[in-house]
């Protein structure tokens, strides 16, 4: 497992763009697929989109398709997620996970490590 770290979330108003970014610490002698999930409040995790680990295969959920774009740059351990045209909906905690025995997987049980979450909201 690697510890994970998310980053840049925040406060935007509905239409705008935030990016999230997540990092790897120390180095894993696997290749993982990569995940982005998200939490509202009082609601399940939910799947956001997801990556593998030569950016061959991508998921996203229909809810953020077109919207957002999900990326990794493995020499520096980074995976980000651009979001655009983002609605109040998107509001929620996202989390960063990867998936160290299998390929992309909309299962939030099938991801190993998780980082600690970082908080978006967005305002209408």
């Amino acid at each position: 497992q690697v510890p994970l770290v998310e980053s840049g979330g925040g406060l935007v108003q509905a239409g705008g763009s935030l990016r999230l970014s997540c990092t790897a610490s120390g180095r894993s002698s696997s290749n993982y697929a990569m995940n982005w999930f998200r939490q509202a409040s009082g609601k399940e995790r939910e799947f956001v989109a997801g990556l593998s680990w030569s950016g061959s295969s991508t998921l996203y959920a229909d809810s953020v398709k077109g919207r957002f774009t999900i990326s990794r740059n493995n020499a520096k351990n980074m995976v980000y997620l651009q979001m655009n045209s983002l609605k109040p909906e998107d509001t929620a905690a996202y989390y960063c996970a990867a998936n160290f025995r299998g390929g992309v997987s909309i299962t939030p049980s099938d991801y190993q490590s998780w980082g600690q979450g970082t908080q978006v909201t967005v305002s209408s």
